[in-house]
């Protein structure tokens, strides 16, 4: 896309979308950029009078694909005027294609897709980056509202909160496989919630940032995990220059999906990066593997991904020489924030900032 980076700002009810999308305009649009939102269409279709709890099933698929055909058209139209734009453009989505898959039976979404002539893998693809925001309902009840939508349908109860707890996972599931899906947090204080956001497309534009450090812990697991997302992660170190990070990272999930990142990262100060990822095909991967760092061994482990009390965690279980080794990581939480570790998790050992449990370090040869 050169110049013009297409993002997708999403997450479950009452997440802080629409306050981040005031943040982000004003934010960006400051810095140079040309900023274009596009509507959530959902709410364009539902503020209409179409209603996606109608009973009649017809006027349901006909609504729902309308709803992609329109999101898709309304996305092009943008990616068109961006092109002739002078100034670096930012197209910020609010909610995307996949974001329709949540509300829907997978056989009716693969009708709708099959007629509007695409596929989840190609409508995945459309997009540089995901960012999926925590509801209020996991982790911050106490802000969970529906009187900021009129068009929304949970309401602020017991049931509600579940309802909307399963379909904040069931939208991180559909976008399970894009190469660059952060899942934002919430936060005992909001605005960190939002500038994460700010910190993660400022990642996606190249923008150098501040190192952070992600809270790292070793653990043990001492009880049944909640409903995770699994993947097997093989990641190989390159031969790079000083002060640059190199790496090939192939995911795989248990749906069959393959996702192959090249990642860099290169230290522009003592206290900021450059972290740029790129997805690579099967060829080029199995190419680059040929500038694999002889000192350093492939990491191998499998991630089990879960939300727990508005807090994302990545579980990794790793593999061959690190047998045994498991290390519960949580993204985005500041400082002066606990860490809301499950109760089946047993923390051994925090490792925050301790080099020696960077995967850059852990692969190398002993």
């Amino acid at each position: 896309m050169g110049n013009i980076k297409r993002i997708v700002l999403t997450g479950g009810p009452c997440a802080g979308k629409t306050t981040a999308l005031v943040r982000v305009i004003e934010h960006f649009n400051n810095l140079g950029f040309k900023v274009f939102c596009i509507p959530e269409v959902p709410t364009i279709y539902s503020l209409a009078g179409w209603n996606y709890l109608t009973p009649n099933r017809q006027l349901y698929f006909e609504g729902e694909r309308a709803i992609l055909e329109t999101q898709l058209t309304l996305e092009d139209h943008f990616q068109r005027l961006a092109a002739v734009c002078t100034k670096p453009v930012l197209i910020v989505c609010d909610r995307g294609a996949l974001d329709i898959s949540a509300y829907m039976a997978p056989d009716e979404w693969e009708s709708i897709t099959r007629e509007a002539g695409t596929n989840a893998n190609a409508l995945r693809e459309r997009y540089d980056a995901v960012l999926h925001l925590v509801s209020a309902a996991d982790g911050a009840e106490q802000f969970y509202t529906t009187a900021t939508n009129a068009t929304r349908y949970e309401k602020a109860d017991e049931e509600g909160l579940r309802i909307a707890r399963e379909l904040d996972k069931k939208v991180i599931r559909a976008w399970t496989g894009h190469p660059h899906l952060r899942v934002i947090n919430n936060h005992d204080d909001f605005e960190c919630k939002m500038l994460r956001v700010i910190r993660e497309i400022s990642n996606v534009l190249g923008l150098p940032q501040p190192v952070t450090e992600e809270r790292k812990y070793i653990v043990k697991v001492v009880g049944p995990l909640p409903d995770t997302i699994d993947s097997d992660i093989v990641q190989t170190y390159l031969v790079s220059e000083p002060g640059t990070e190199a790496r090939l990272r192939r995911r795989s999930w248990n749906s069959g999906k393959v996702v192959n990142i090249h990642t860099t990262k290169k230290r522009t100060s003592d206290n900021q990066q450059i972290e740029t990822e790129r997805q690579v095909e099967n060829a080029l991967y199995e190419s680059l593997l040929g500038q694999a760092d002889p000192y350093r061994n492939t990491v191998r482990k499998r991630r089990q991904s879960f939300i727990w009390r508005g807090q994302y965690f990545e579980l990794d279980t790793y593999h061959g020489p690190l047998e045994g080794l498991v290390i519960l990581e949580t993204k985005g939480i500041a400082d002066q924030e606990d860490v809301n570790v499950p109760p089946f998790i047993s923390v051994v050992q925090e490792v925050t900032g301790n080099h020696d449990y960077y995967n850059h370090t852990l692969a190398l040869r002993r």
